[in-house]
């Protein structure tokens, strides 16, 4: 196997997918994939999660290792093979970003984004809070720590679950990464706030997800992750075993 170009733990993961028209992603889905639809439907996510540990090649640069990022994303397939395109990535340091968006061809903006979690005997609460536009948009979740593995056929696995990474070069060339760790268990969600003004951090045709209700809600556990070299769509590194996700 080729050395992962990044190394970390992505920790709290919280996903609050909406089921959205295709028309709305077909102009960003890259050359050669289609949707990864779920009855019919196609869906996007906003992801709010945690790098910690950060390694990159292998080195920990002091000041960044440890940052919250909230992405928007959506689902597609090359064949068999399901992933991830991203709409937008937001982290709160500019390096990650502009790396990001060197080697990867990654969406990254750079803006304030605080993470807070706080743990009770049998619950645990995490709240990521974004400011944009002059505003605060803030995501949070409270769930049980009862923390369990979903089932496959599940909503909850198949909106977490994910082996490949998609997105297209400045050319519209089609690339892909890959990301390695194990099936994540997930934590009951109890309740969960989603206050985001989705024209102004997404653009106006995301307005009408204002007031929509997710579909689905997850809160996951995460684990240890790592990232190998992009690579040309027609250019597939060989099968590899073990669980994959984005």
């Amino acid at each position: 196997m080729p050395r992962p170009f990044l190394t970390c733990e992505w920790r709290n993961l919280f996903l609050a997918t909406y089921a959205v028209p295709p028309a709305l992603l077909q102009s960003r889905l890259p050359s050669g994939l289609e949707l990864d639809t779920r009855d019919g439907n196609a869906f996007v996510s906003l992801v709010a999660f945690q790098f910690v540990n950060t390694r990159v090649l292998g080195v920990p640069w002091p000041g960044y290792r440890h940052f919250p990022e909230l992405n928007l994303r959506f689902y597609v397939r090359h064949r068999e093979e399901r992933g991830v395109v991203f709409v937008r990535e937001i982290v709160n340091q500019r390096l990650i970003a502009w790396m990001a968006r060197a080697i990867y061809h990654e969406p990254y903006r750079v803006a304030p984004l605080t993470c807070a979690c706080a743990d009770k005997e049998d619950a645990r609460t995490i709240e990521y809070r974004l400011t944009w536009g002059g505003r605060k948009q803030v995501l949070r979740v409270v769930g049980r720590m009862e923390a369990y593995l979903p089932d496959p056929a599940s909503d909850e696995h198949f909106f977490k679950e994910h082996r490949w990474g998609f997105g297209r070069t400045r050319r519209g060339q089609t690339i892909r990464y890959e990301v390695v760790h194990p099936p994540w268990k997930a934590f009951p969600v109890e309740s969960f706030g989603v206050d985001l003004d989705w024209g102004a951090v997404y653009g106006r045709e995301w307005e009408p997800l204002r007031n929509a209700v997710p579909m689905s809600t997850v809160f996951a556990v995460g684990s240890s992750v790592a990232v190998y070299p992009k690579g040309h769509l027609l250019d597939a590194s060989p099968e590899r075993t073990g669980s994959y996700s984005v």
